[in-house]
């Protein structure tokens, strides 16, 4: 089916194999990263991956696609995504 809006919205997509490998679709923003925790805009909501030995192998964010390698303790989602008003805090879009 045709999109009429002229806006393109991307499937959001997880898959986690293993714990260990994590390669996502549906990516508008990485907001944050470092080798514990990394915080993603996806098109369903914020999504806060914890771990340990984090890595963000591959990112592209014209396809919306991001890969992380590491060992993967949790995955949480909070409300928000495309909807969301610009020029909010990361920390208010993640909380809201």
């Amino acid at each position: 089916m045709e999109d009429l809006t002229g806006t393109k919205q991307r499937q959001h997509r997880l898959m986690l194999t293993g714990r260990s490998v994590c390669n996502l679709n549906g990516i508008l923003d990485v907001l944050s990263f470092d080798l514990h925790e990394i915080l993603l805009e996806t098109e369903q909501g914020m999504l806060m991956i914890k771990g340990n030995d984090l890595h963000v192998n591959r990112l592209s964010l014209d396809k919306g696609e991001v890969d992380i390698e590491g060992k993967v303790d949790s995955l949480t989602y909070s409300e928000g995504g495309s909807g969301m008003g610009k020029g909010e805090s990361f920390l208010t879009k993640l909380f809201k």
